[in-house]
């Protein structure tokens, strides 16, 4: 997770950063890892923003909507981390 992402998301209505009690939803921070909806991280990838992926996490239908290329080129590695 990025804050540019977190900004992003939330400058479309999903404030993902705002921790909700009454979820038990401690609000994400950079750095964290969180399962995102494919259109909205397709949505940010084509703005620029898209936090990286872990494809071993990704679910094989993502590539019913995002380009295997988009993801490769955003996987996440620890070797980076």
């Amino acid at each position: 997770m990025t804050q540019e992402f977190l900004d992003y998301t939330a400058s479309k209505g999903n404030d993902l950063s705002t921790p909700n009690p009454f979820f038990d939803f401690p609000g994400l921070k950079p750095g964290d890892k969180w399962c995102l909806c494919a259109l909205r991280w397709l949505e940010a990838y084509q703005n620029g923003v898209a936090p990286e992926v872990v494809l071993e996490s990704t679910h094989q239908s993502a590539l019913d909507v995002i380009k295997k290329e988009y993801l490769f080129e955003k996987a996440y590695s620890s070797v980076n981390a």
